[in-house]
């Protein structure tokens, strides 16, 4: 296809940069890679580890800066594709360029995704697997199942164990292997975190945990795994993509429900429906309109294309789809010449 701008965010700077860079170099393309201010070093260090692996000059390209020096590269005339991974409302900005220059782009954008547990779930296998999709990177993730859905039937069951989980997670040093939620990026984002908590306790939601800095962690932006019971669907801490270890629980009454609330966003990345039985929540994940969803887990797979729907972005990155997005499809006609 030609350059490829490559715009990761910092949340995940390594992978995201990787689910660009390596389709785009295996298609014969030639990429610039815009490291997000957070994380500059490491996208340098990404740059070191093609020169080590043997890329010829010219051919992997990093720079660093901020909103500026993205735009400018988005709408480089030298740029023949764009791939970016970030918030919502600077892919509506990174796609109005593009369009306006009917240049190819990707975006996977933000979330708020919802894990559906329907009432026949194994509560204790739910909450394990809620561990890691609702809690990785301290909630600082694009599909992190964010909305539970509850039978109101299990309300209370589902409310205790959601916090029992949360008060069981272990905050602390993220260079410690047995840290499960870490520090958040910056005290920006832990500001960002806190005023959403206090915005849901302003609106009537009932704080089951957390909903404040961790008193053992002096040092750091840390927030303390959050809870949130007794939401409405139509609450800002229910629909706005917090970026944190925050989760609101939603009751419903029957599946139609469910899946209707799931439904109810501008979003749709991720998400996940538990159950003992399979064959249901595959039918129930089927309804949800998402672009990837987990069944009694999630867990990306490099070999599936993943990306989102609505305001979660257009384009898919891994797997076939992924290589496809940066290669041209073009027809050559062989016409047998007159005599």
């Amino acid at each position: 296809m030609g350059v490829v701008a490559a715009i990761p965010p910092w949340n995940y700077p390594h992978g995201l940069a990787a689910f660009k860079v390596a389709p785009a170099l295996a298609a014969g393309c030639t990429v610039v890679l815009k490291a997000a201010p957070e994380t500059a070093l490491d996208a340098m260090i990404f740059g070191e580890a093609a020169i080590e692996a043997g890329l010829p000059p010219g051919v992997l390209n990093v720079i660093a800066g901020g909103a500026q020096a993205g735009a400018h590269l988005v709408g480089h005339p030298g740029v023949d594709r764009v791939a970016f991974t970030g918030s919502t409302q600077t892919g509506r900005e990174i796609g109005e360029t593009c369009g306006r220059l009917l240049r190819p782009v990707t975006l996977e954008l933000g979330g708020k995704s919802a894990a559906i547990i329907l009432d026949d779930a194994d509560l204790d296998a739910t909450m394990q697997g809620l561990r890691t999709a609702s809690f990785t990177n301290a909630g600082q993730i694009c599909y992190q199942n964010s909305r539970i859905l509850a039978p109101r039937s299990r309300y209370t069951e589902v409310i205790d164990a959601l916090a029992a989980l949360a008060t069981d997670l272990n905050v602390g040093n993220p260079l410690d292997p047995a840290t499960e939620v870490g520090p958040l990026v910056s005290s920006r984002q832990r500001e960002r975190v806190l005023n959403y908590i206090d915005i849901g306790q302003a609106n009537g939601a009932r704080l089951v945990s957390g909903g404040d800095t961790p008193k053992d962690q002096p040092r750091g932006w840390f927030v303390s795994p959050t809870v949130f019971a007794d939401v409405n669907n139509t609450d800002r801490i229910a629909r706005e993509e917090i970026f944190g270890p925050v989760l609101t629980v939603i009751a419903y009454d029957s599946e139609t429900e469910a899946i209707d609330i799931a439904n109810d966003s501008e979003f749709g990345l991720g998400g996940s429906v538990w159950s003992t039985d399979s064959d249901r929540a595959t039918e129930v994940a089927r309804q949800v309109a998402t672009g990837t969803i987990g069944v009694n887990g999630y867990q990306l797979d490099i070999a599936a294309p993943f990306g989102g729907v609505k305001a979660s972005g257009i384009g898919r990155e891994l797997g076939p789809e992924g290589l496809t997005a940066y290669q041209h499809l073009k027809t050559i006609y062989h016409l047998q010449p007159t005599s």
